[in-house]
């Protein structure tokens, strides 16, 4: 048999972390995977979380097995950070939430929950989305459309194309929704769109799932938070995938969680009793280090008022290195406008390049992109902004 198989295609964003690992070149550069990257081109390892691991390790008995769902403190934990302590959701007990390893696999236990639950169900993604998203849902076995999101001319949502899809989508169906820093294309909704969105959402009956991977990248904690708490209106039903690789730096780590709200504690209730069974199939029980992690430092006043600081360093990078991007552009003459970039939030921009410009980019320059044009601004340093710049000159 597998003699038999034949080389799989390389993941479109994986695979170019590994051709990029491969090519010798000293100067190159990799703005095509999502990890943030400081100054000197590392990822980082924050200060809160060296802290909250060593009082873990001083504190630790214990390796035992988490539940099915993980630990009852870091859910309630992910439950403050979405929502904070008195939203409606998380009093009147409407919540309930799974650890998982990662936001990827959060999104694959709803994906399993939703076929074996709503096997009639498609689900519905926007135009563009993440890679990877097409990919989890079909592995579930869930046929995906598309609907529109994105206007490329404008390089920023095209509000009134979205709402019009979303009102053609059959009822029953699932949408996925980016609750903030669109990856790939850097562009949000406001509170005001959330709102509109929420209220086709219910009078289609659609389930909405949302994908939180990066909160507290764009604007902050609570700001970033809008889309989530507008969806999650007294007696309305979603699932929300959050991720704490970004935010946290804790990558390698795979910390992420499914949140179910429902109408009432009783029908969360129901749901979870499906979703830990999904879970025991899949990975029986997550692990327990980055979760410990989170709790620590969220339950702490001392290391949560560190994080925040430290996270607002990530996210103050992100956006100063989106202006120094774009002016050095324009100081090189660079003619197509490329201001958009400094608009939009996250740590991902559609830069307008093709895939034969992208190509030249690597062959030429050593310089790494997605062949969308997708670029990961974070990958971007003082450093090497000249010659990534001078190179895009060239190429246009």
């Amino acid at each position: 048999m597998f003699e038999q198989l034949e080389m799989a295609p390389p993941d479109p964003i994986l695979g170019l972390t590994e051709a990029y690992s491969k090519d010798p070149n000293p100067d190159k550069v990799n703005l095509g995977v999502g990890v943030y990257k400081d100054a000197s081109g590392k990822t980082p390892v924050l200060d809160c979380v060296k802290t909250a691991e060593g009082r873990i390790l001083a504190e630790e008995s214990t390796k035992g097995y988490l539940p099915m769902s993980g630990s009852p403190d870091y859910g309630a934990v992910v439950q403050k950070l979405v929502f904070g302590t008195n939203a409606d959701v998380v009093t009147n007990g409407r919540a309930a939430t799974a650890h998982t390893p990662g936001g990827t696999g959060a999104l694959r236990v709803a994906g399993d929950f939703i076929r074996q639950k709503r096997p009639d169900s498609k689900i519905w993604l926007p135009d563009p989305t993440w890679a990877n998203h097409k990919g989890i849902f079909a592995a579930a076995g869930i046929p995906a459309e598309t609907y529109a999101y994105f206007d490329a001319a404008s390089n920023s949502v095209d509000f009134d194309a979205m709402a019009n899809s979303l009102r053609g989508i059959p009822s029953g169906d699932v949408v996925l929704l980016h609750v903030c820093c669109h990856n790939p294309a850097g562009a949000d909704l406001t509170a005001e769109q959330w709102n509109t969105v929420a209220d086709v959402v219910a009078e289609r009956e659609l389930l909405p799932l949302l994908d939180f991977a990066y909160q507290g990248f764009a604007d902050g904690l609570e700001e970033d938070a809008i889309g989530a708490t507008n969806m999650a209106r007294p007696g309305s039903e979603l699932l929300l995938c959050t991720s704490y690789s970004k935010n946290f730096s804790l990558y390698n780590e795979r910390i992420g969680a499914l949140t179910v709200i429902a109408a009432d504690a009783d029908a969360v209730e129901k749901v979870m009793s499906h979703i830990k069974l999904t879970i025991r199939t899949n990975y029986s029980n997550p692990p327990a280090h980055g979760a410990k992690i989170v709790t620590t430092i969220v339950n702490d006043s001392d290391l949560r008022a560190q994080w925040l600081e430290e996270l607002k360093a990530m996210r103050d990078r992100i956006n100063g290195m989106r202006s120094l991007f774009v002016d050095t552009l324009a100081e090189l003459g660079v003619q197509r406008d490329f201001s958009f970039i400094k608009q939009q939030r996250g740590m991902f921009s559609f830069s307008g390049l093709n895939k034969d410009q992208v190509q030249a980019l690597r062959n030429d320059n050593a310089i790494y992109i997605v062949g969308s044009g997708r670029i990961n601004v974070a990958g971007m340093t003082e450093d090497n902004m000249g010659r990534l710049c001078e190179a895009i000159k060239a190429v246009l």
